[in-house]
């Protein structure tokens, strides 16, 4: 499959995308004998790409990463400081990997990291409406008419929601565990709905992305993906996405 050379390289281990791309601009790089052009894309199957004159290393299949992200650590790539640990400096894995699904730094749960840009874009993007579980935690014991509010969809930023999967799991003395499924993913959505119907959340669990469950990864630890949760990834990967809905 053609992607950006930019990408190919990232994934062969020449750095950092924006790397990469300074690497094309200073005509380090050539497909087929022929220098490359930013902007260009090959595909690593097919084509001849060189680094220098040298030809670079074929990675066959793509990574695939279920990590369980701890509180208090960041869900991208970071400022580059260092002054906070990231999901990236608990797989330590060689090749550029990339989060897919972002959790603020409060929350935590499943997180998947791979170099498949392509399954990125299928898992991210609102238009595919992929389904995302979380458990959480919340003040008070939020009614049915509650409930049904957040299932509806409530106005963030001037835009309805899209239709939620709600209901309780579990109450407590003074809180309320609930299951929220998700098929788009705005900033802090679950808190700032929480807050807006008068049931503040204090914790954010992610515990399936599609088809890839959490199961009892503890925070911290990670995992490749099985076989079967590898195909099913790839269906989505082929899937064709679904016309976005009217509001």
């Amino acid at each position: 499959m053609e992607e950006r050379l930019q990408k190919i390289l990232a994934r062969a281990d020449f750095g950092s995308r924006r790397a990469c791309e300074e690497l094309i601009r200073q005509g380090r790089v050539a497909v087929n004998g022929k220098v490359a052009e930013l902007g260009q894309k090959g595909d690593p199957e097919r084509d001849r790409i060189t680094v220098d004159g040298k030809p670079i290393p074929v990675k066959r299949g793509y990574t695939y990463v279920a990590l369980h992200k701890p509180r208090g650590v960041l869900s991208d790539e970071g400022d580059g400081s260092g002054r906070l640990t990231t999901v990236l400096d608990l797989v330590p894995l060689p090749g550029h990997l990339f989060p897919v699904g972002r959790l603020d730094l409060r929350s935590e749960g499943l997180m998947l990291l791979t170099d498949d840009g392509g399954l990125a874009n299928r898992l991210t993007h609102p238009r595919y409406e992929h389904a995302k579980e979380y458990r959480v935690y919340v003040e008070g014991h939020p009614d049915e008419a509650t409930l049904e509010r957040w299932r509806k969809g409530v106005f963030l930023d001037g835009r309805r929601t899209a239709p939620a999967d709600v209901s309780v799991l579990r109450a407590e003395v003074r809180h309320t565990w609930l299951r929220v499924v998700l098929r788009e993913g705005r900033k802090r959505q679950i808190r700032r709905v929480g807050a807006m119907l008068g049931c503040p959340v204090h914790r954010v669990i992610r515990v399936r992305i599609g088809p890839v469950h959490l199961g009892n990864l503890k925070p911290g630890e990670w995992r490749h993906l099985t076989e079967r949760e590898r195909q099913d990834v790839q269906r989505i990967k082929r899937r064709k996405g679904k016309r976005k809905r009217k509001r």
